[in-house]
């Protein structure tokens, strides 16, 4: 469906690197199948200060609006964001549903309808903290431009067109491996605020090494304990320099620093290297692994999902999918 500039999907987030991607292109392709014009804001104040916009400061989209063209619109849905289009989904939920930030289904307050998307206001909004393309490939099926694609080839078509990385990322990417045909392991180990088991992940990693004993390691991680311990275990191991936690909060919560530009931009060499790798070791509790996989590429055949059998985690995850 053609989209006009009259008709507009403001995407908005919440939570880290992963989450608002994968999230986002949800809302990407939302806006194609109801003939929207995609508007991604990234405004809430978690990777530069509150009011500005994270998105096209890491990211070479397709340009058009910003988000703050449509601040004081009131033709919109749903109707609790008319006149704050300034504000976010955490400030929303804050003044409207306290409490019900880890609900699954809070979404659904501030979010268009996923089963009757046709809103008929000029201005619709969509977010959820996760991705919910499962919801709506019955309905991207029948259209022409995605017909026969699963979620993980919609998810790849929004991501290849909505997130090219900023020029600085992509020149630190060309730096990373550079002239190297050796096979590559990529580590992924989340560790402050959800972890991962370091001994499945070191395991996973030794059965590889055992594969390929030539093979490079890159590892990305957001602890500097697990990192350090890391290299212990395994030699060749490629890191890039950046800032790294210590305690149970996640890492852009706790990280202070006079530039968080370029602590974001440092997470995207993080998730672009995994993405280049042969291998991944990581968890599908993460998205910002699995952001990495699907930006790659890297079938399931060469990721060593640590957290695969792990029901907990699979049943969270099917739940948050669904819900």
């Amino acid at each position: 469906m053609t989209a006009t500039p009259e008709r507009v999907l403001l995407i908005k987030a919440k939570g880290g690197l992963g989450n608002r991607m994968l999230s986002a292109c949800t809302g990407l392709v939302l806006a194609e199948l109801t003939g929207r014009t995609a508007v991604i804001d990234w405004r809430d104040g978690d990777y530069l200060p509150l009011g500005d916009d994270a998105y096209p400061a890491l990211f070479d989209g397709p340009g058009g609006h910003v988000a703050a063209e449509f601040d004081d619109r009131v033709d919109v849905a749903p109707a609790l964001w008319r006149g704050r289009l300034d504000e976010h989904p955490f400030q929303i939920i804050d003044d409207r549903f306290p409490g019900e930030h880890s609900s699954p289904f809070v979404y659904r307050r501030l979010s268009i309808d996923l089963a009757h998307p046709d809103v008929p206001e000029p201005i619709a909004v969509f977010w959820s903290y996760l991705p919910k393309m499962a919801r709506i490939r019955r309905r991207a099926s029948r259209a022409p431009a995605f017909r026969g694609m699963g979620h993980e080839q919609l998810t790849r078509w929004a991501l290849e067109r909505w997130f090219r990385p900023n020029a600085r990322v992509r020149s630190a990417l060309e730096r990373l491996f550079p002239d190297d045909a050796r096979p590559r392991i990529g580590v992924h180990i989340r560790y402050t605020d959800r972890k991962v088991s370091l001994d499945r992940v070191f395991r996973e990693t030794r059965r590889l090494r055992e594969r390929a004993p030539d093979a490079r390691i890159f590892l990305a991680t957001d602890n500097a304990a697990v990192q350090a311990r890391f290299r212990e275990a395994f030699d060749d191991v490629l890191v890039i320099e950046k800032a790294l936690g210590a305690d149970d909060r996640s890492l852009h919560q706790q990280t202070e620093t006079d530039d968080p530009l370029r602590e974001a931009e440092n997470a995207l060499v993080d998730m672009w290297g995994l993405a280049g790798c042969h291998w991944l070791v990581h968890s599908r509790h993460s998205t910002f692994s699995v952001a990495a996989a699907l930006i790659g590429g890297i079938p399931r055949s060469r990721q060593r999902d640590v957290d695969r059998w792990n029901p907990r985690v699979v049943g969270k995850r099917w739940v948050q999918t669904w819900a």
